[in-house]
């Protein structure tokens, strides 16, 4: 399987740089994987979707605010983006950067509120800081942070971001990008899904940087995925494990959800394993999925892995003609764009 094959035309113009005015407001396409068929609806009537004993699986990390703007102490400016803790008390970070001229080991970086830092290494791509302040390194970043857009967000980030480019449930500090298939949902359509006979149920998975590393290999099996911090709690463990021996679907709302899942279920017992990891699976057509039965996604990347994980859900030929419908129709397309449910 060839990366070429998993290339669109996408129009700029339906790259969505800000979210619906309301998060349900989204577009929601359906997908049926069983007779190819396409539906038109909005996300406010998701439940019309699901089925009692459902089980729903929503990722509940937090996106941090990674970036942060501050000076050399020579005065440059200097851009530094969180890429992963290194310290269990947060002090050291594998960090990016930008500056007018590279920065060299012992580099001290002066930010507001008291916070600094000092350059310890440079790999390369990337620069290990250590950073000193006085209480939590948390309470810094929600002071002088800034929401780490995507790239294809080509603005800088607002203060409707802090809100948006969150979940409603998020509670697990840790990503660097928000599960996006969750951007949709409020509290109204939880409580409703569950009033409703829907079991629903978390896992943590840190979204990170790889989530943007594009393919580089035209042999698909060639790539290799960067790894990504996940928990999964005995008590979802077990709701997952009894739903599927009870034949129930499993939806979940986004890659996250459907990597994680497929990392921690063991095909020969039938079960789901509690616990926290890391996972670089790749899943690409030809990948037969074992804990998933539905999937609640956005619309990827051209060449992406995230668009050939929801091609071996779907089929990438059915998957093909889905994104060129959507583009006709004007859907939004990625992180603040419209969703898709593939059952």
């Amino acid at each position: 399987m060839k990366l070429s094959e998993f290339d669109f035309d996408l129009p700029p113009e339906l790259i969505a740089q800000n979210p619906a005015e309301k998060r349900s407001d989204s577009r929601l396409m359906l997908l049926d994987r069983a007779k190819s068929g396409i539906r038109h609806e909005t996300f406010a009537y998701l439940l019309d979707f699901l089925k009692p004993g459902d089980l729903l699986v929503l990722n509940d990390t937090r996106v941090i605010p990674a970036r942060l703007y501050g000076r050399k102490e020579s005065g440059g400016k200097v851009e530094i983006f969180l890429v992963e803790r290194l310290s269990p008390d947060a002090s050291e970070w594998e960090c990016m950067s930008k500056s007018s001229r590279p920065l060299k080991s012992g580099t001290k970086l002066l930010f507001d509120g008291g916070l600094t830092g000092e350059l310890l290494t440079d790999s390369g791509r990337t620069r290990t800081i250590r950073f000193h302040f006085d209480g939590e390194l948390a309470a810094h970043l929600e002071k002088i942070g800034h929401v780490p857009l995507p790239p294809y967000i080509d603005r800088q980030d607002k203060s409707h971001d802090r809100d948006r480019y969150q979940t409603v449930f998020a509670r697990e500090d840790g990503a660097l990008a928000a599960p996006t298939a969750g951007l949709h949902f409020t509290t109204e359509i939880i409580a409703g899904a569950m009033a409703a006979g829907v079991d629903v149920h978390y896992v943590t998975l840190h979204v990170g940087l790889g989530t943007f590393v594009p393919v580089q290999v035209e042999h698909i099996p060639d790539h290799t995925m960067h790894e990504e911090r996940y928990v999964v709690s005995t008590e979802t463990a077990a709701a997952i494990t009894q739903a599927k021996r009870e034949g129930r679907r499993v939806i979940a709302v986004g890659t996250t959800v459907a990597r994680t899942l497929e990392s921690v279920f063991d095909a020969e017992s039938g079960s789901v394993r509690a616990g926290a990891g890391k996972t670089a699976i790749f899943i690409y057509p030809g990948y037969r999925f074992r804990a998933v039965d539905v999937l609640l996604t956005n619309f990827h990347l051209p060449k992406s892995t995230l668009l050939m994980l929801v091609s071996a859900f779907a089929g990438r030929d059915f998957i093909m003609q889905a994104y060129q419908e959507a583009i006709a129709a004007g859907y939004r397309f990625y992180s603040y764009g419209d969703c898709m449910l593939i059952q």
